[in-house]
């Protein structure tokens, strides 16, 4: 028996001129239609679906009008039916059909995903089919169609163009193999980011959404394309420096993409090892356009409603099912899998019995000796399932009373309240008007006969006492560094340290010190951290030598060139001098260059430090017994007869009156 043909899904214009009737029977018609196709062979139904192309118009034109009104599809039960049928009806056609039909393009499939965008099975569906050979050329062409519409475009969108970006975007969101597709090359993206400026707010979001499931898609499969990933970050970067022409919006792709999509999050958790530290730099790069003004919606969180659903829990707080403990349940597990046509009611009243025993319980069973009243029991009944709306909660201490929570502010007494026994306070205004009087309350009282009283006297030795212990300069003392107000405590166990030993923080170094100070003088290199060096016959002599690792031996050089203070103190202990000084040096005063005691000019040919300079050069570079001819020992003999009288040698003539004073003769 041949099955009638399919008719097309009739558009919305039509669908308002069909009673519901009429529209109902057409439906149950449809629906009828697919069962019956969906139970012929597998060699029928692809002969079928190839010969007449009735089905696939039928779901060319079913899936186009749901994708445009999404509701089409929930109005009632036969529409939510022939929903599924349809679904089922691709899925056959699209895979076991060996030859798909020249109907099946981008366009079906685009609908398709946009219909069952949230349906589980539609990812693999459309990844197995995006894998054919056939629908290269037409990806291909609208490829082509879609960067010269887009690079043409104006501030007006033409419906074709907007309804190719919807379907398009519905693919790619369903197929990461769609979206790899399109982003080869770098042509689609340049048009998408040419005319994002100039395209209006509706479509500036397909554009985003276009351009974030392609570069995402970059990085999904087994051979995630990273180099042409970095190459379109690039070229987003490039085009975002551009300064927009008049009539341009002032954001750029790649700001909206950084700024209203997780783009830059996904890149950085999908991409891992090698490639990361190329992508990396791009990262930061594109962080500079993110728009900080713009704010996010807020997101609505949905907040669970208690509806007394919640699990039941026994006595000690751990789960139970109909209040039996979770553990229990296990041995009735363990029971029901030796005797399945056994209730679980039943098997809890033998373990009841045996005090939850399954060897006695399954002792019992097999040689028939139970009890007669659970001989006589149904063995095929169940846990009774009781609801439970509220959760009832126990008491874990209710010894203790309840009680009101005590003030946590301390109470202040008050500096009218009275010293009596009554305790009266003036703000209360509870004083009784008998202890109210004007003045003092006794006239007759002074201060003599306080002091006379012998109980109310003051005890003179305690005054003194007192008096000794006051110590005038208390508030003087410094007491910046007391144990009790820098924050710690100070050991006065342990022993003072001795300044003079200059060893004290070398001997946890161990005995290896000389051999690595030693070493460090003879040739630094040897503490390199490069290979070489440690390859070298001077660092495996000084690893024989102290038995320290390469990590040990660069580290020791590496804090000794840090620490001067440890430099002198290695060099005090280790040093070798041998008593021959090479190097004198300068303990004379430098006052700066050019005044009249500086020693700019050298002193002499010989650089004698000798007085006078006789033969060695005076302090300026000349010398009064230099030759005649030269100018600056005539400038310096000059000198010295113009300085004769302020500079006399008045130690020299103290030295002979003194002399002269002791007896000696003047000869």
């Amino acid at each position: 028996m041949a099955l009638p043909s399919w008719a097309p899904f009739p558009p919305a214009s039509l669908r308002k001129e069909i009673m519901p009737e009429e529209w109902e029977a057409c439906l149950d018609a449809w629906i009828s239609l697919s069962q019956a196709h969906l139970l012929l062979p597998g060699n029928v139904f692809s002969l079928k679906s190839t010969k007449d192309g009735a089905l696939v118009s039928f779901l060319s034109s079913y899936f186009q009008e749901a994708s445009r009104n999404p509701s089409l599809a929930f109005e009632s039960a036969g529409s939510r039916t022939l929903r599924q049928q349809c679904f089922l009806l691709s899925h056959r056609l699209l895979t076991e059909v060996d030859v798909v039909p020249p109907s099946i393009d981008w366009a079906f499939l685009g609908n398709l995903s946009t219909v069952y965008a949230k349906r589980g099975a539609l990812q693999a569906l459309i990844n197995a089919t995006s894998l054919r050979k056939e629908l290269d050329p037409g990806l291909q062409n609208l490829k082509k169609i879609l960067v010269k519409e887009l690079e043409n475009s104006g501030p007006g969108v033409s419906p074709d163009l907007d309804d190719s970006l919807r379907r398009l975007c519905a693919l790619m969101h369903a197929s990461p193999n769609i979206g790899h597709f399109f982003m080869i090359g770098s042509d689609f993206l340049d048009a998408l980011a040419s005319s994002y400026g100039t395209a209006p707010s509706d479509l500036q979001k397909k554009l985003v959404t276009i351009s974030y499931l392609g570069l995402t898609s970059l990085t999904e499969g087994d051979k995630p394309n990273v180099s042409l990933l970095i190459d379109h970050l690039y070229s987003l970067k490039s085009s975002a420096e551009v300064k927009p022409k008049i009539g341009q919006t002032q954001t750029s792709l790649a700001s909206s993409l950084v700024t209203d999509t997780p783009l830059l999050r996904k890149l950085q958790d999908r991409v891992k090892g090698a490639e990361a530290s190329r992508l990396r730099p791009v990262i930061a790069a594109l962080e500079a356009f993110r728009n900080s003004s713009v704010t996010k919606k807020k997101r609505l969180v949905r907040r669970k409603i208690d509806k007394g659903k919640a699990r039941d829990h026994d006595e000690y707080g751990h789960g139970s099912f109909n209040g039996i403990h979770v553990h229990r349940m296990s041995l009735v597990t363990q029971v029901q899998d030796l005797f399945p046509d056994l209730g679980s009611g039943f098997i809890v009243k033998l373990l009841d019995e045996y005090d939850d025993d399954v060897e006695q319980v399954t002792a019992h069973l097999l040689e028939d000796s139970l009890p007669a009243r659970l001989r006589e029991a149904n063995r095929t009944e169940d846990i009774h399932h009781t609801n439970t709306n509220t959760t009832t909660t126990k008491d874990l201490a209710p010894h203790l009373a309840p009680h009101p929570t005590p003030s946590l502010l301390p109470t202040r007494p008050n500096t009218l309240s009275s010293s009596n026994n009554n305790n009266t306070d003036l703000t209360t205004l509870s004083l009784p008007p008998t202890h109210l009087h004007i003045g003092r309350a006794n006239p007759t009282l002074t201060a003599d006969t306080l002091l006379s009283t012998p109980p109310t006297a003051p005890n003179k030795a305690a005054i003194l006492s007192a008096l000794a212990a006051f110590d005038s300069d208390d508030d003087e003392r410094d007491d910046t560094y007391d144990a009790s107000d820098v924050g710690g405590t100070v050991d006065s166990t342990m022993p003072a340290i001795d300044n003079n030993n200059v060893d004290t923080d070398l001997r946890e170094d161990g005995d290896n010190e000389e051999a690595l100070f030693a070493a460090y003088k003879l040739s630094p290199e040897v503490f390199g951290r490069d290979a070489v060096t440690r390859r070298g016959k001077a660092r495996a002599a000084l690893k024989s030598d102290t038995s320290m690792t390469d990590e040990a031996i660069e580290g020791w050089g590496l804090m000794l060139g840090r620490d001067a203070r440890r430099m002198r103190r290695l060099e005090a202990r280790f040093g070798m001098f041998g008593g021959v000084q090479r190097e004198l040096g300068t303990t004379a005063w430098r006052g700066g260059s050019g005044g009249e005691d500086s020693d700019i000019g050298g002193r002499g040919r010989g650089g004698s430090r000798e007085r006078g300079g006789r033969g060695g050069g005076g302090r300026r570079g000349a010398n009064v017994a230099g030759p005649a001819d030269n100018k600056g020992t005539q400038i310096a003999r000059q000198r010295k007869d113009a300085n004769k009288g302020s500079r006399a040698n008045h130690n020299r003539r103290d030295q002979r009156a003194r002399k002269m004073a002791r007896g000696g003769s003047a000869g």
